[in-house]
């Protein structure tokens, strides 16, 4: 199993740095590049414990579903994606928040198994761990970009 450990410092309170990261139309407008769209369960809002959504992606040059459960939530300190359809073997989404002073610590680790056995396991290291973490960056730049501006613009008001 591969994992991913991320961890974003956020100038901004922890309960709209949380619901942020669940929000299904934020996540779209992050994974432009691979045309990532929600197409079933929670379309559309903020993602609750026990809801589903499936995304359709293209990634690697192929369009794939996946679909992805919050099988735990403690607000506003954690919540946990799982995959229950997709083209990995196993994959688990931890993401986790901590106040620090007035920050918000974001932290992400991301645990994924892919098939095809060793095969999968050479892909991973070659390329997909790369590929995966990038994206995660991509994500949580725009969390952190967004949390941020919408505190300088209520600070401005």
């Amino acid at each position: 199993m591969s994992k991913i450990y991320l961890v974003t410092l956020i100038n901004a309170d922890i309960h709209y740095v949380f619901d942020l990261a669940r929000n299904i139309d934020l996540h779209q407008k992050s994974t432009a590049k691979t045309n990532e769209k929600a197409i079933a369960g929670r379309t559309t809002g903020l993602i609750e414990v026990n809801e589903t959504v499936t995304w359709r992606a293209r990634h690697l040059g192929v369009y794939q579903n996946l679909t992805t459960k919050i099988t735990s939530m403690e607000k506003p300190h954690q919540f946990t994606d799982e995959m229950q359809k997709g083209a990995f073997k196993s994959m688990k989404h931890q993401h986790i928040f901590k106040m620090i002073n007035d920050n918000t610590l974001m932290i992400d680790i991301f645990e994924f198994e892919s098939p095809l056995g060793i095969i999968g396991s050479f892909f991973n290291k070659i390329f997909l761990t790369h590929y995966l973490e990038k994206f995660l960056l991509e994500r949580n730049a725009l969390i952190k970009s967004t949390a941020e501006a919408s505190k300088i613009y209520k600070i401005a008001t």
